[in-house]
């Protein structure tokens, strides 16, 4: 998938570039302060200067690990061989490729399902627009443009965690349900809101959800998980079937 070693965690870079100076300004700023703040304070400073700096880099550190060395990319660790699957993403795709080649004999429907007014989070947008989203491939997720039944295999890669409101998750995947076949396979691959991506992204964790909350959607809309795997210790593979 990448095309140079570090471009992975280059990309995670500049789809969170705000976050990044910001945390770089903010380190500088601690570092000048705590020479000039009085003892009391410094204790406060040394220990924001220890979490930005620790957290700054740990969440480069995984990015390289999971995005430039890990076998997300080269999609090994699949145990479905779809003949026609369905990929859904959220204005960015960077695996429906990597699928095609990998199943070059398969059929396929892709669909970005980006929605400005349900998914605000910066980096997406962010995202969405270095990607350049392809219009042809738009789609609402609230009605999948497919008929009842037809996949046998449905991809959703770093996208299910867009949908912030639980209710929208249970539309969504309401909705996952209904275009797959019977005793067909979603593909889930998510970060969780768990001790590992706490160590390495910090507060930013929150922006994941828990396993739980994925078995709970799972079952809620007629899922049952059929296997469980990792891809390093910060991503999560669900298969499920209905």
């Amino acid at each position: 998938m990448t095309a140079s070693k570090y471009r992975g965690v280059a990309q995670i870079v500049a789809y969170n570039r705000w976050f990044y100076a910001a945390s770089a300004l903010a380190i500088c700023a601690a570092a000048i302060a705590i020479f000039w703040a009085p003892p009391m304070a410094r204790i406060a400073i040394a220990v924001f200067l220890a979490a930005a700096s620790y957290w700054t880099i740990a969440s480069l550190l995984a990015s390289y690990w999971i995005y430039d060395r890990s076998s997300l990319y080269s999609l090994d660790w699949l145990t479905v061989r779809p003949a026609y699957w369905l990929s859904v993403h959220a204005g960015l795709d960077e695996t429906s490729g990597l699928i095609r080649s990998k199943f070059p004999g398969s059929e396929y429907r892709i669909v970005d399902v980006f929605d400005a007014e349900e998914m605000t989070e910066p980096s997406i947008a962010r995202a969405r627009e270095m990607s350049g989203p392809d219009p042809l491939q738009a789609a609402s997720w609230r009605r999948l443009p497919a008929d009842d039944a037809v996949f046998d295999t449905i991809f959703l890669i770093f996208t299910a965690h867009e949908f912030r409101r639980a209710d929208a998750r249970l539309v969504f995947f309401n909705e996952i349900a209904r275009v797959l076949a019977s005793h067909g396979r979603v593909v889930i691959v998510e970060h969780l809101r768990d001790l590992p991506n706490f160590l390495a992204f910090g507060p930013g964790f929150f922006h994941f959800q828990s396993r739980r909350t994925w078995l709970s959607t799972l079952r809620a809309t007629g899922f049952e998980i059929v296997r469980e795997s990792k891809i390093t210790p910060f991503v999560r593979v669900f298969e499920a079937s209905r």
